[in-house]
């Protein structure tokens, strides 16, 4: 079974940075794909960052473009999430996700929290 980690996150003011990471053990069959989603108390869960298992081809949430930045480990099977000029909307439960084409595989998610 796949299992995944997240690790990072925490309180921080308007403007500051967090780096979330994530660590996958097991394998994932036909995994093609790593990223983080969030969840706002009271709302869905949304797309924030993903890329491909190599880590190129990096696709953004139009909300986080410019400031988020994901990336892989060398073993692939780790994935990190830099955050940048942090907005109080950015405050959420952050979830790493492996997607393969028999499943998809989240993590239990980590608390980000950015105080005005």
């Amino acid at each position: 079974q796949v299992q995944l980690q997240e690790s990072g996150g925490g309180l921080v003011q308007t403007g500051g940075s967090l780096r979330l990471s994530c660590a996958a053990s097991g394998r994932a069959l036909s995994a093609y794909s790593m990223g983080w989603f969030r969840q706002a108390p009271g709302k869905e869960r949304e797309f924030v960052a993903a890329c491909n298992w190599s880590g190129h081809d990096p696709h953004y949430d139009d909300s986080v473009k410019g400031r988020f930045t994901i990336s892989k480990g060398n073993a692939k099977t780790s994935v990190y999430l830099e955050m940048n000029g942090l907005k109080p909307e950015d405050t959420a439960v952050y979830y790493c996700n492996i997607e393969a084409y028999y499943n998809s595989y989240w993590g239990q998610g980590t608390q980000v929290t950015v105080s005005s």
